[in-house]
């Protein structure tokens, strides 16, 4: 009877373990058009810009937040060359295998080439870098950060892109990403890239939330097998730059009412808003509490009345604007009258 008792609360616990599991919503994975499979949400590890250039991890924070965020669930993670943390990205993962947490194929890493880096012999050698720079053999996706091309000292280059995205499949060829893609480009840029490459592009990384929600540019990512990554997925429910944008913040009544009939809190169903219009979301956050807040989003879904009433907020308010760059011949954007001054030259 004791062996029959033991059983018993094994197999209790087992199905609690299981339930637990279905309860908060375990995180799927998108098949990309390769046949490899990218987790549905991403940690974005970029933490911003200031006077001083991009804002750096200090005393291992970022390490710290991957290595938390893996216990947590989360399984991809998006960094890119400029953001001068894919040391802490890397020392992490590989923390985590040690421990035999993981494997390496559990982990999904998405990095981006620079804009000086655009000749087509200059990008195998910048995946190189930045996986030495890692620790890793390979990323599972790498995207081509802008269409932008510069020279060192960040003036205007007139390499095209598609000598960009040549030097991009030479990298998957090779194997040292197992897919490629493209971010920040336009629906134009997209198509030339999808008539002129010999690669489909897997992915395609762009500004999404309630103020630009994007549908031409996903709709038609999507019928031509793309996966699409929102990032800046909050908008203005988010200080961005420590100012307080317009648009609908954390506590509209809007977002609150959907989030009380699920049980969620606004954040969470702006990004389950996104999962349902098959985006990727990439939140970043370095609080703990978020880490968890932001994954449990997988065990409820908006119906097509909530996804519409979302939609209602678009303005085309873009938060990645760099209009510094807007004569650029292949700028993707919109252009303004007074643009920014170049911060990236600043600092050069």
């Amino acid at each position: 009877m004791a062996g029959i008792g033991r059983s018993w609360l094994l197999l209790v616990l087992i199905l609690a373990s299981v339930m637990s599991g279905v309860l908060c919503g375990e995180v799927p994975n998108l098949k990309l058009n390769n046949g490899k499979l990218m987790p549905a949400i991403a940690l974005g590890t970029y933490l911003g810009f200031d006077r001083n250039g991009i804002v750096k991890s200090e005393n291992k924070l970022l390490r710290d937040v991957v290595l938390r965020a893996i216990d947590t669930g989360y399984r991809h993670f998006d960094t890119a060359f400029i953001y001068s943390n894919e040391d802490e990205i890397g020392e992490a993962i590989r923390m985590k295998i040690d421990e035999g947490a993981v494997n390496r194929n559990d982990i999904f890493v998405t990095t981006k080439l620079w804009n000086t880096q655009h000749k087509r012999d200059q990008v195998p050698l910048a995946l190189k870098q930045s996986l030495v720079i890692m620790g890793l053999n390979y990323v599972d996706l790498y995207l081509m950060h802008w269409p932008i091309a510069l020279n060192e000292n960040f003036t205007f280059s007139d390499v095209d892109f598609m000598e960009t995205w040549r030097g991009l499949e030479d990298v998957q060829r090779l194997g040292l990403a197992k897919a490629i893609g493209v971010s920040n480009f336009n629906l134009e840029q997209l198509k030339r890239v999808l008539k002129e490459g010999n690669i489909k592009p897997a992915a395609i990384q762009i500004e999404i939330h309630p103020q630009i929600i994007q549908s031409e540019l996903i709709q038609y990512a999507n019928s031509e097998g793309l996966a699409v990554m929102g990032y800046s997925p909050f908008g203005s429910l988010v200080k961005r730059y420590g100012f307080q944008f317009p648009g609908p913040r954390i506590d509209d009544p809007v977002l609150v009412e959907i989030a009380r009939k699920y049980n969620k809190t606004t954040p969470q169903v702006v990004l389950r808003w996104l999962v349902d219009r098959k985006v990727v979301p990439v939140p970043k956050t370095t609080n703990f509490n978020r880490l968890k807040e932001n994954i449990n989003i997988f065990d409820f879904k908006l119906e097509q009345q909530e996804i519409e009433k979302i939609n209602q907020f678009n303005t085309n308010v873009r938060y990645t604007f760099p209009s510094f760059w807007q004569t650029h011949p292949f700028y993707p954007f919109e252009k303004i009258d007074i643009p920014l001054a170049d911060p990236f030259k600043a600092g050069a």
